[in-house]
This record gives C-alpha cells, sequence and structure tokens, in this order.
C-alpha cells in the first residue's frame, strides 16, 4: 500500500472540497471556494439561500443556447468512523485511489466541471451561448430548498436551460460506461388501516388491521403495473416500512401503518398508480387514510446534440462506447428536466457511494474533466 500526493488540479480541488464536512444541509464554504475559480473566469455569482440552505447560481454569458452542471455540495454522514481506513473529512490517496466522504458523490465531479470549464474558456473566451452552473447543499437530505427553489427563481424571470448535465455518480464498472438519460418517477404512499384495539384473548371485540391488511398487502405485491418500454424496465412497487402494535404480545392493534413506494416508468402516470391502488383498498372494504407524495416525474433525453456530445466524449477520451441508462435512483435533474431542458448524467464510478471508505481512482477524475471539457466543445464551439 502505498501513500501519496498528486498534482492533478482535479484531484487538488476534489481534496480541498473534501476537507469541508459538508454534511446535508451543510455546505461549509465548498460553493464560496467554487464561486471564487468561476468569477476569475468572469461567471456572475448569484448566491441563492433559501432556509437552511445554501444554493449558488453562476453563469458565463447572456444568450442561449444555455449548457448548465448542475450538482450538490452536501455529503450523506461518515457512518461509523472506527470503520474507515482514513478520517473520511481528511482527504488520501491511496494506491491510486482518493478516499474521503463526497470523493465520488459528488465532489470529485464538481472539482472536474471546474477544472473543464475553466480550460474551455481559456482556450475559447467568446464562445457562444453561455455556461451556467446550478449547485445545492440539499440534494442528500429533504430536498426541499435546493434544486427546485432555484429552478422555481429561473422560471420566475423565464432563465431556460437548454442542456444540464449532472455530475452524479452514473459509472458502474469504468468511468463513463454508463450515462443516465432519463430517471423513473417516484411515489410515496403512506398508509393507515384502521382497525379496533383490544385483547387477544378477545379478538371477537377487536378488530385486528394486520389481519384485514395482510390479503391486501399480498395483491399489492403482487400486482402488474406495466411491461415498461425500450427505455424504461417495468415499474416496480416495493414495501419500506410497516408499523403495527404496541410491542405487548396481548394486545390487537389498533392501527396498521404501511409506507411503500413506486419507482414507475412513462407507461403510467402518478395518477392512475394510485386509482389503482385506492381501487384495490375499496375492493378489500379496509377503513383506511392515504396520502401520497410526489418525489418526481419521469424524464427522457432521446436522442439529440447532448446525448451526442456525450457519446461522443466518452468515445474520445476513453475509447469505449457508453451505456445510456435510466435505472437506479433520482437525482435533482428530475427538478430541470420538466422546464424542457435535456438533462444527462455523467460521473464517476458509484461501487462505493454512501459507504464507508468511499473513494474514486484519481485517474477517473481527470479523464472525467476532459469529457466535460469535450462536451463543451461539441455543444458550444
Amino acid at each position: 500500500m502505498t501513500h501519496a500526493s498528486n498534482t492533478h488540479p482535479v484531484t487538488e480541488l476534489t481534496k480541498e472540497l473534501i476537507a469541508r464536512p459538508s454534511v446535508t444541509p451543510l455546505d461549509e464554504g465548498c460553493q464560496t471556494l467554487m464561486a471564487e475559480r468561476l468569477a476569475a473566469i468572469g461567471f456572475n455569482i448569484e448566491p441563492m439561500v433559501f432556509e437552511d440552505t445554501t444554493n449558488m447560481w453562476a453563469r458565463r454569458g447572456n444568450e442561449g443556447p444555455v449548457f448548465c452542471f448542475a450538482g450538490h455540495t452536501d455529503v450523506v454522514p461518515a457512518g461509523d468512523l472506527s470503520r474507515w481506513h482514513t478520517p473520511p473529512f481528511e482527504p488520501t490517496i491511496i494506491d491510486g485511489y482518493l478516499y474521503g466522504r463526497g470523493a465520488a458523490d459528488m465532489k470529485g465531479s464538481l472539482a472536474a466541471m471546474i477544472v473543464a470549464t475553466e480550460r474551455f474558456v481559456a482556450k475559447h473566451p467568446n464562445h457562444p451561448g453561455s455556461i451556467a452552473f446550478l449547485i445545492t447543499s440539499d440534494e442528500e437530505g429533504p430536498f426541499i430548498n435546493g434544486t427546485t427553489r432555484v429552478i422555481d427563481t429561473l422560471e420566475a424571470r423565464n432563465e431556460k436551460i437548454t442542456w444540464a448535465l449532472v455530475g452524479e455518480p452514473s459509472s458502474t464498472l469504468k468511468l463513463g460506461d454508463v450515462v443516465k438519460n432519463g430517471r423513473r418517477g417516484s411515489l410515496t404512499a403512506n398508509l393507515t388501516v384502521k382497525g379496533i384495539q383490544g385483547h387477544v384473548a378477545y379478538p371477537h371485540l377487536a378488530d385486528n388491521p394486520i389481519h384485514k391488511a395482510a390479503p391486501f398487502l399480498a395483491e399489492l405485491s403482487q400486482t402488474h403495473w406495466d411491461n415498461g418500454n425500450e427505455f424504461f424496465p417495468p415499474t416496480s412497487m416495493q414495501i419500506a416500512n410497516i408499523n403495527g402494535g404496541t410491542g405487548a404480545s396481548n394486545v390487537i392493534p389498533g392501527t396498521l401503518e404501511v409506507m411503500f413506494n413506486f419507482r414507475y416508468s412513462t407507461e403510467v402516470t402518478a395518477e392512475i398508480l394510485i386509482e389503482r391502488v385506492e381501487a384495490l383498498l375499496t375492493a378489500h372494504e379496509l377503513d383506511y387514510d392515504i396520502s401520497w407524495t410526489f418525489n418526481g416525474l419521469p424524464f427522457l433525453t432521446g436522442e439529440g446534440p447532448l446525448l451526442d456530445a456525450t457519446r461522443h466524449a466518452i468515445r474520445q477520451i476513453t475509447g469505449y462506447d457508453t451505456d445510456p441508462q435510466t435505472t437506479g435512483g433520482t437525482s435533482d435533474g428530475r427538478f430541470i428536466a420538466p422546464t424542457g431542458a435535456k438533462v444527462l448524467e455523467l460521473g464517476p464510478v458509484n461501487a462505493t457511494i454512501h459507504k464507508v471508505n468511499e473513494c474514486v481512482k484519481i485517474d477517473d477524475l481527470e479523464q472525467l474533466a476532459l469529457c466535460y471539457e469535450v462536451i463543451l466543445e461539441q455543444l458550444l464551439c
């Protein structure tokens, strides 16, 4: 095992960002560091602070088309510190990998964006169109005061994004092997099934909501929602939490609480899913309350300039073709896509994200910056 320093500019900036413990919703000066670099090359910096969340909208240029790098400075908590090989907020290079919380998700991407933009502007100071950065400290948290609020502000003044490249860690085995050109929609249900609490020895005086709900839950879990399509896998429903009972063995509970989530394709809508679930509840004659939370609509970026430029860049820098996919979780791209922007996600390998000993290959950081630079050249030159 070797410990070493590295002079790659992307690696050095990534290390500076990792050293700032910006656990959601904290930013800890990450955006200030980025803003200083961007202001030096002609960006107009617009901080947007909403309650406890720090956001930044930075733009160079006044005309369209607008190419936007999107990302987040916040990270998830480090977890069990005793399981880390090195302190999570003390970036360390070991055997060609940079370790630290946020290395892959997504401070490495942020650094690559900055360095790529600096190089591009140095070569093309009078580039057409505009380059923008939309950065938040509320992506890993409740996502209430982050990207969605910035987009609302931009929409209110009719400021449009043409293309958005989100730096989420899209790669699986090697850099650029996968890009995300869409995401499934996400819909969460919080269901309360009502019964009558009582003594287990006197079931005729009670009404057990767990027993009542069991056939419904069985049918819900076996329901086929759609077949998906060429871009999206079939819609998936997963029960995430079930809670019922007092903890005592002799008490029939009065209520059962169930939380379940849909990740849905473009073959259905949230409204259709809600209608089908509530029809199923009615068919099982349950007494219930249910609330629904929309976490994001599905979106898809098909063939066109952004996908073409990204494919070209990955092929030029890595030598292989990328695989556009729509699998996985949601990202802040879901807040940008409804404005009409074309959205893609390209970032490092995601094998260690949210885990202890999160890391990124330092050679990948430099290659990622080169990919981003080529994408800029393809779209704005």
